[in-house]
């Protein structure tokens, strides 16, 4: 497995800490190796790092407690959702406690009337949208797997709606956050829209749990669309592919998703899903609005499609089919990662100008064919941000350095487009020096915020960047 820039070695515990932690928190504490393995591995291809012990918290009071008994014994605390982030983030560098928030799993209360609603941080989004479906609305932020709302705050979370609706950026209103202090702020009220001090809500949106502990979302909603379509259509090259989107969005065609896959990926999608595609550079369609808006955006893309070498465009109209679809797509990552058995994945991501995106695919794709270990290219192309899935063979360390080297060329070529080392991943462990050479000085200011505002350092330490 790859080694990380994690700073300090972890310490054990104080003596008698985990025996504090026991009176005051009783069975929802847990120390056994199984669940502190859980809470210290992850997917992707870092090495297990572990938590010396598991708090599930159940209400604001325990956060607020347990960040109490942190701070004063100097112990680190790594909030926890469903463990689906990619770059480590929640790996416990330090050991400490990892604080578990799926137990926190109330919808507090739906707005309709204001398109609005307050959640607690271990709600699950396709719960959430399943709560939401009788009242004609839906939350549409959809990085693939079944995250927590808090997780996805903290990582800044996008997916295959962004296109259309944005990213975690744009949903959260506002946020109820313990801070390292044991307070229990509120960084907005309900309003659309604010004038009022610092934009603390978009501050903690992101931070990887290194700031505060969220305990409460308030999230924007949008109206389901009256109608639904998608479809798959394939392309002769990955160029063809890409300027097809790129097109379609310079029509003002307002695309709900828009995903391609490679033709390796396309393979595995098959493979994995047991679909039938052509395996050849492919792009996923999802059109929202009345049914007249929908058959107008179609002919648009239909044509830009077929200029572009597109074939014909494979439809999924009912709710059964579209969601197969979409579940192929989400578990294109396992579909990647099993190319090879027995393998581990190592997932990237970047984000690029939409003028340069053809660009930077196609020179990542001649990367990856000069390579013998098995990667696809998939992504959200309509904003710019593609990922990388590699299959490396985890008996096989030059694997890992050879990838490495083709995740830093990779970076360096969307930082020369004026792009971003991530467009949803975040920083975690894995692109804290990327972070630095696209931000150079800024990194710093994020330094001296996080020293203002966790002066312990106790807040998931070693992420983003050391001190």
């Amino acid at each position: 497995m790859a080694q990380e820039n994690t700073g300090a070695s972890p310490k054990p515990l104080p003596d008698g800490f985990l025996a504090t932690l026991q009176t005051r928190f009783g069975d929802k504490v847990e120390s056994g190796q199984a669940i502190r393995e859980q809470h210290g591995s992850s997917e992707a291809h870092y090495r297990s790092m572990l938590p010396d012990a598991v708090v599930f918290a159940e209400n604001t009071d325990d956060v607020v407690a347990l960040m109490q008994l942190c701070v004063e014994h100097g112990v680190p605390l790594i909030p926890f959702g469903a463990g689906t982030s990619i770059e480590g983030n929640a790996a416990a560098v330090r050991g400490g406690v990892s604080l578990n928030m799926t137990r926190m799993d109330r919808i507090v209360a739906v707005n309709a009337e204001d398109f609005d609603c307050v959640v607690q941080p271990g709600v699950r989004r396709e719960e959430l949208n399943l709560h939401l479906r009788d009242q004609g609305l839906f939350f549409p932020i959809d990085p693939g797997a079944n995250a927590t709302i808090g997780g996805m705050a903290s990582t800044r979370a996008s997916g295959t709606n962004a296109v259309r609706y944005g990213t975690m950026r744009d949903a959260v209103l506002s946020l109820k956050v313990v801070t390292p202090q044991g307070k229990v702020i509120r960084t907005a009220r309900r309003a659309r829209k604010s004038a009022a001090g610092y934009d603390l809500t978009r501050l903690y949106v992101g931070s990887e749990g290194t700031l505060g502990i969220i305990v409460e979302i308030t999230l924007r909603l949008h109206p389901i669309p009256e109608a639904i379509s998608s479809a798959v259509c394939s392309f002769e090259t990955l160029d063809g592919a890409v300027d097809t989107v790129v097109q379609s969005i310079q029509c003002g065609v307002p695309l709900a998703r828009v995903e391609i896959l490679d033709a390796l990926q396309m393979k595995a999608v098959n493979a994995w899903s047991n679909m039938d595609y052509r395996e050849a550079p492919t792009l996923f369609f999802e059109f929202h609005g009345s049914a007249s808006f929908v058959a107008e955006q179609v002919e648009t893309v239909k044509a830009l499609a077929q200029d572009n070498g597109g074939g014909e465009f494979a439809w999924s109209n009912l709710p059964e089919e579209r969601n197969k679809l979409w579940r192929a797509r989400h578990e294109a990552y396992y579909a990647a990662v099993n190319l090879r058995k027995g393998a581990i994945g190592w997932a990237t991501d970047v984000c690029v100008p939409m003028s340069r995106l053809a660009e930077c695919i196609r020179e990542t794709h001649a990367d990856l064919e000069q390579s013998a270990i098995p990667a696809t290219i998939l992504g959200h192309v309509g904003d710019g941000n593609f990922h990388v899935v590699f299959s490396i063979d985890p008996d096989a360390p030059e694997e890992m350095d050879e990838v490495a080297a083709i995740n830093q060329k990779m970076v360096e070529r969307a930082l020369a487009m004026d792009g971003t080392c991530t467009g949803e991943h975040g920083i975690g462990l894995g692109k804290q020096s990327s972070l630095v050479a696209e931000l150079g000085e800024a990194v710093e200011q994020m330094r001296m915020i996080k020293r203002v505002f966790d002066p312990h350092n106790i807040l998931n330490p070693g992420k983003i960047f050391t001190l």
